[in-house]
């Protein structure tokens, strides 16, 4: 599987402006249509452009979804979540072969 390519942030800016100017100066012109047009003209694949363009939406709060930096603090939360009950599993497994160790005769 080849890897996925990478595109400069500068080429991602602008290609997702000249989708808003074309979609500007013609009104009826539709998300998809002027994703397709423009992004054979700067070299993108239309579905990665389109999913830039829905993001960029999304972030500037004019369409509903996860903005991009909830997204981030959703994984960073999800990792420490993982951790957590990695540790957890931990602790119990010490404790209960602690528990196992001592001897019931014992006054402590």
């Amino acid at each position: 599987m080849p890897a996925p390519r990478m595109y400069p942030q500068e080429l991602r800016e602008r290609a997702m402006r000249l989708v808003q100017e074309a979609r500007r100066e013609d009104p009826e012109l539709s998300l998809n249509a002027a994703v397709v047009r423009i992004g054979r003209r700067v070299g993108v694949t239309s579905d990665r452009l389109r999913g830039w363009c829905k993001q960029a939406a999304i972030d500037a709060g004019e369409r509903p979804g996860t903005t991009t930096s909830d997204a981030q603090r959703i994984k960073a939360l999800e990792a420490e979540v993982r951790e957590l009950k990695r540790a957890n599993e931990i602790l119990l497994a010490a404790s209960s072969f602690f528990a196992r160790e001592l001897d019931p005769r014992l006054p402590w």
